[in-house]
């Protein structure tokens, strides 16, 4: 059967696939904010969103889209502008080594680039291209991406995160960091007005099978599923865990809610990024509980 055939078959089954596929992919832009986050939260969760009073975290991330308005939001979301932000917050030091930062791709010098790299836009989360040897770097097929990046509209194109509207596309360049097995584990933290309540750890990305696994503020392991199943076998807490849940802290303060990520390589630490609506508030919870428990922990008052 053809894929063609197969995602026809699909649509007819689940039409609110076909809408959340047509809102994903930015055909839908003409909708209003409100209207389009209902639609597109009731595609994918499977009910109408309650956004007069919210109580779940799901919904309460969709009225902080629509409602919580802040310029420090913009900076924060900023690849480029939001390492002041840490560096002002909890030092310099905990940055990856910044290479450079771009209008264009033609105005980016590959020949003063090291043999790796990587390259980000600053105002979406995709035109990521991990280089590492640059002798057989695809410099048409990155030009294409980063391109095609830097065109979109990140804000109105995808999920309405009102902090994306304003960001100017940039490329930055930043130092190639991995442990020496080539893995580069992911710790982040889920803060609650600037205090960490779970943490998750993602493995297995360099197997293409991602894991995620979550932890209390404790490091209790926690029976909780979203997106991604947990891991075979539990992986282990960073070796500086109590470190980043207090830069976490120190990055979140005042935010109603905030997932600060990091990495460890090598004994220290760096900081990743900051993420005000994970998985943009389309994302189930097994068990669904955790859902009304997280939204407990966001007083939009």
């Amino acid at each position: 059967m053809s894929s063609v055939k197969s995602r026809l078959m699909l649509y007819c089954r689940n039409p609110w696939r076909l809408l959340w596929d047509l809102g994903y992919r930015g055909y839908l832009r003409w909708i209003p904010d409100r209207p389009f986050l209902k639609l597109m939260f009731r595609c994918n969760m499977g009910h109408w969103p309650n956004l007069d009073q919210p109580k779940t975290f799901n919904e309460k991330l969709q009225w902080l889209k629509l409602n919580f308005r802040d310029d420090l939001l913009t900076k924060i979301v900023d690849k480029y502008e939001v390492r002041s932000y840490v560096e002002n917050k909890i030092g310099g030091n905990l940055l990856v080594p910044l290479l450079g930062v771009w209008d264009h791709f033609d105005d980016i010098d590959f020949d003063a680039l090291p043999n790796q790299f990587v390259l980000k836009c600053t105002h979406d989360s995709g035109g990521l291209i991990v280089c590492l040897d640059k002798s057989k770097l695809d410099k048409a097929a990155a030009r294409k991406k980063i391109n095609h990046c830097l065109k979109r509209n990140y804000y109105k194109e995808v999920f309405r995160e009102w902090p994306y509207k304003n960001v100017k596309p940039r490329i930055i360049a930043e130092q190639y960091i991995a442990d020496a097995e080539g893995n580069l584990p992911d710790y982040k933290f889920h803060c609650f007005h600037g205090r960490t309540a779970l943490c998750f750890i993602v493995s297995g990305r360099n197997e293409g099978d991602p894991r995620c696994d979550y932890f209390d503020e404790k490091g209790n392991h926690v029976d909780l599923i979203q997106g991604y199943p947990n891991a075979d076998v539990t992986p282990e807490l960073p070796a500086h865990f109590a470190e980043m849940m207090d830069y976490a802290d120190k990055l979140t303060h005042n935010l109603p809610h905030c997932r600060a990520d990091f990495y460890e390589v090598d004994g220290k630490v760096y900081f990743g990024e900051l993420t005000l609506f994970d998985s943009s508030g389309f994302d189930k919870f097994e068990p669904q509980e955790w859902d009304c428990k997280l939204g407990d922990l966001i007083n939009l008052e």
